[in-house]
């Protein structure tokens, strides 16, 4: 007899309701009665699994009491429904054969871990129920992702994990280098000929593509070396970034509206039960959220006019709303959870804390840049519409202390045929904490990379 997923044990239940199948999973939780036994069996492929249930009648019902929690096994039985959940199958066992033991100290029982302790034991965590929501769907998003660019014609591009430029400026990255400490004064002997680092962004080398396939996207690692250990920030993330030609941040911020609620509708078909015990998890609200975000349209102002609506109530906050600066996380949050009550795109950025590859409007002070805030998260995408002209390109470079030399392939992309073209980024964890509820982006990435962490 060839073994079957619970996944497809569930999908073809009314089928084979009274027949016989096989399953190999693990033991999530065992209770034991004097004549009887309940086994809560998973194997990774659903998230509402079968209950197997088996009695004294077993030749080896002694030793199949005996088996521990986290042990995997083998389960030959009868399909019916379960009592409590018509939809869900259960199993009433044959035989149940131990394919891997566990010893009685698994540090998974079946109680309650705080999210602290499971870091300590991540290679381990995949196996719980909120982990198994969690990354089930991490998937589904990184699948959908894909899938709506490939529908619409973008091509997928694998721009460099290693580079010699730091698209953003900050500074925050990590060194690549096969030298010995007191070699490194002279990258001119490194293995690249020049200092390198770890990339924190795709976009750059996305851009030249745009130029020749005219939309693209990347969604792969970056690396941002920031000593920081908020929620919200880690060392290795993931990103996705599109660029398209011939878009400007009006028809940018569409696309990104679009895309944003492609995600969440296919995360809400796809993900469930996921979502439902997540909404659980998370003490409830995440379902409306998301559904509520799926429907909503987006609103649009300035930074201008979002400061000057900030303002008119600015004794709400604790930081002084301020014409030139960013925005605190509380002001994102009054804009979208309290004056609108949608998501709100804030546009034309003040120039001086933008990058030096944005759009210089004609008023001298903006940038054609864009961020995307969401309720209950802030802000969720950046982007802009690309500087395309040299000159002003050139001149802010200057000015910022980039050398046009060293990236001079870039500017001539403005020399060879540049267009107007625009693009944005999103951190996949960041959207990740928002789909599912869960507050902190170690808990929304298999391994978290930061300070001081690099264990698994």
């Amino acid at each position: 007899m060839e073994a079957i997923s619970t996944r497809e044990l569930k999908e073809r239940l009314e089928e084979l309701t009274g027949q016989e199948v096989l399953l190999r999973g693990w033991i999530r939780n065992h209770r034991k009665q004097k004549n009887m036994g309940f086994i809560d069996f998973f194997d990774g492929t659903c998230f509402k699994n079968p209950q197997v249930v088996y009695d004294s009648t077993l030749a080896d019902y002694a030793a199949v009491q005996a088996y521990h929690v986290g042990s995997a096994i083998e389960v030959r039985g009868k399909v019916v429904p379960a009592y409590k959940d018509p939809t869900t199958p259960e199993v009433q066992a044959i035989s149940v054969t131990l394919l891997g033991d566990c010893p009685e100290d698994y540090p998974l029982q079946p109680k309650r871990h705080s999210v602290e302790y499971l870091r300590e034991i991540a290679y381990l965590r995949p196996r719980t129920r909120l982990f198994q929501a969690v990354f089930r769907v991490r998937s589904v998003a990184s699948m959908a992702i894909h899938t709506y660019f490939q529908d619409r014609g973008y091509v997928y591009v694998h721009t460099p994990l290693i580079t010699a430029n730091d698209a953003e400026g900050a500074g925050n990255t990590f060194t690549v280098t096969t030298l010995p400490p007191e070699e490194q004064k002279d990258p001119s002997k490194d293995f690249f000929g020049r200092a390198t680092s770890l990339a924190v962004t795709g976009q750059l080398e996305a851009e030249t593509f745009a130029m020749a396939f005219s939309k693209v996207y990347t969604f792969g690692p970056t690396f941002r070396a920031e000593n920081s250990n908020t929620k919200t920030h880690a060392a290795e993330f993931w990103m996705i970034e599109p660029e398209i030609a011939f878009c400007d941040i009006h028809q940018l911020m569409n696309i990104e509206e679009d895309f944003l609620k492609y995600l969440v509708n296919t995360v809400l078909d796809k993900c469930a039960d996921e979502l439902e015990h997540l909404d659980k998890f998370t003490g409830g609200g995440l379902l409306d959220k998301l559904r509520g975000l799926a429907t909503s349209g987006a609103a649009r102002v300035t930074h201008e006019e979002a400061i000057t609506i900030l303002r008119a109530a600015k004794d709400r906050f604790q930081f002084e709303p301020k014409y030139g600066e960013d925005l605190a996380k509380e002001h994102e949050k009054y804009l979208t959870e309290e004056y609108f009550k949608s998501p709100v795109f804030v546009y034309d950025w003040p120039k001086d804390i933008k990058a030096f590859y944005m759009y210089q409007n004609d008023d001298g002070k903006t940038v054609a840049a864009v961020d995307l805030l969401v309720p209950g998260a802030g802000e969720l995408m950046g982007g802009s519409q690309r500087e395309t002209r040299y000159d002003l390109l050139c001149q802010r470079m200057d000015e910022l202390h980039i050398s046009k030399e060293q990236m001079y392939w870039y500017v001539n992309l403005r020399r060879f045929g540049g267009c107007t073209h625009s693009g944005f980024g999103m951190g996949f964890e960041r959207l990740l904490i928002y789909l599912t509820g869960v507050d902190n982006i170690r808990d929304v990435i298999p391994y978290a990379r930061t300070p001081m962490n690099c264990e698994f």
